[in-house]
């Protein structure tokens, strides 16, 4: 942490440093810059595991994949080794089931080395003891939000200066060790920020936005803030608030918005659950709230991937991602929150438990709200209408197999493989999704089929009816004849005024006829005079 910078932020207040137990690491820098970091790190490893020294390995990976990948080549090569000393190759990642994590934190038997392959939660979050050496492959995951598109990138970046001494220093924990770098030492000095990006700079700020209007801060481009975060980020957090209702025309906080600020969630999820109480679905909506609110709890073992895609295919609903999740904590609840029954299905245990605290709190919130939990039972299509009237702003349609485009942005999304909506034979015209994230493709996280009258009945300010259908040589002729048809009602019309015209000019002539009575000697002298004709001259 960058105490010298918080400590100005506040007014320049004093700080104290507090040494921790730490011993000498020795740090070793490539000499030339590395091309395959896994390979490099593979190749390291095996260096140290071959010398006599005691001591267990650390080595830091990216994500999931590449520590799958190093764990495969790590024991593969192993293997071609004669008489090579036993090595335990332990991964930690998130998406890990609870009892394969602990393992990294047992002891290993006598003699055998430990080497466990790491995220960079292993940085701070955790810290295993014996560890004496550490190989930094100088590469680490980060999610950055893009405002214009709506999109997170979760991608692979280089790690900062901070992030490096960091890493170095789990192998001085119990005694002196060494870190081996896989980048020069130029590279450091010249490549690498000083620190990371702050997470406020590269998120989504609704939530932030929303709970600073709560607080009574009005103009929020002002707000000093330690590290700003981009214009662009704020004004579209701003504008995301306005189409959820949260903030009205002069950007004050609507009633909507101070009850969706009683939830510690998303505030399109506030949004949600909200609306879900007049919807007569609350029941159901407050449990997929708590579900989207934990991390992923399916999860697919190495070497068994095709048992665990057979098995969530059970639990999937074709219509929605969503009402799965639903569909899974119905069928928990229904096994008494059984965690064997969790083991069976590939289901994180323990993420399930959290969706049950977080279910707990959130009834507790409405609860006070005095806000009416009821469920729609069977009636799943007034759920799905409910998930639209929160992400009616993050709607796709139908472009091609599997594959859809944002209806305001035209950015293309695609079906997640894991998706419930995915290979299933059954492809809605249109979807809203819960996000979008960049891998290798803009995949969707969390899809349901919604019906296009619903976007426009929940969405007016982006989406309306119109009707289509007919091709452009159909549209073509019928204005083309409407245009005769108005042509011919034109002349009619044009006919009829000069016949009006014509009759108006005769009555009148007619008028003067009858009215013009000629005095002889006055007008015309010679002229015999005229009688009516009443008298018989």
């Amino acid at each position: 942490m960058d105490a010298t910078k918080f400590a100005t932020f506040f007014g320049n207040v004093p700080s104290f440093t507090i040494p921790g137990r730490t011993f000498p690491v020795e740090l070793f820098f490539s000499k030339n810059a590395v091309e395959d970091y896994v390979d490099a790190a593979v190749k390291q490893a095996l260096q140290i595991h071959l010398h006599p020294n005691p001591g267990d390995i650390l080595v830091f990976m990216p994500g999931q994949e590449d520590i799958e990948v190093t764990c495969e080549v790590l024991a593969e090569r192993l293997g071609q080794l004669d008489e090579a000393p036993p090595l335990a190759i332990l991964p930690i990642y998130s998406q890990l089931p609870s009892d394969l994590q602990a393992k990294i934190f047992q002891k290993a038997p006598d003699g055998i080395r430990k080497c466990v392959v790491a995220t960079n939660i292993a940085e701070t979050s955790l810290t295993v003891d014996g560890i004496m050496f550490v190989v930094d492959s100088g590469y680490c995951k980060l999610k950055v939000y893009n405002p214009r598109i709506g999109m997170d990138a979760l991608q692979i970046y280089p790690i900062s200066q901070a992030n490096a001494n960091q890493r170095s220093g789990r192998a001085g924990r119990t005694g002196p060790g060494s870190c081996f770098r896989l980048y020069t030492e130029r590279q450091y000095k010249d490549e690498l920020l000083v620190t990371t990006v702050p997470e406020i700079q590269r998120t989504n700020l609704s939530n932030v936005v929303l709970l600073l209007k709560s607080l009574g801060v009005q103009d929020l481009l002002q707000f000093h803030f330690m590290d700003p975060p981009p214009q662009d980020n704020m004004l579209n957090s701003m504008y995301q608030l306005w189409t959820l209702g949260a903030l009205d025309n002069t950007g004050r906080l609507t009633d909507l918005g101070r009850a969706m600020v009683e939830f510690p969630l998303d505030p399109a999820l506030s949004k949600m659950l909200i609306a879900s109480v007049d919807m007569g679905c609350s029941a159901d909506i407050l449990i997929i709230v708590s579900m989207l609110s934990v991390p992923a709890i399916f999860y697919r073992p190495k070497g068994r991937e095709e048992d665990a895609d057979a098995v969530r295919e059970k639990f999937q609903v074709p219509e929605s991602d969503h009402l799965t999740y639903l569909n899974v904590y119905n069928q928990w609840k229904t096994n008494n929150y059984s965690s064997s029954w969790c083991d069976q299905h590939f289901i994180h245990v323990k993420a399930m438990r959290k969706v049950r605290e977080v279910r707990s709190q959130l009834k507790d919130i409405m609860d006070s709200q005095k806000m009416q939990i009821v469920s729609s039972g069977t009636d799943w299509d007034i759920i799905r209408k409910c998930i639209c009237s929160a992400y009616f702003h993050q709607a796709a349609r139908l472009k091609g197999i599997g594959e859809y485009v944002n209806c305001r942005t035209g950015m293309p999304c695609h079906l997640h493989p894991t998706s419930a909506l995915f290979g299933m034979g059954y492809t809605p015209d249109y979807v809203v999704y819960h996000e979008l994230i960049m891998t290798h493709k803009e995949y969707m996280q969390c899809v349901t089929a919604v019906d296009g009258h619903w976007l426009a009945e929940l969405g007016p300010m982006f989406f309306s009816v119109k009707e289509t259908g007919r091709s452009r040589m159909d549209k073509k002729r019928e204005a083309i004849e409407q245009q005769r048809d108005m042509d011919a009602e034109m002349k009619i019309a044009e006919e009829e005024m000069k016949a009006e015209k014509e009759r108006e000019l005769l009555m009148e002539k007619q008028k003067a006829k009858k009215f013009d009575i000629v005095t002889p000697g006055r007008n015309e002298p010679n002229t015999p005079r005229r009688m009516p004709s009443r008298f018989g001259l």
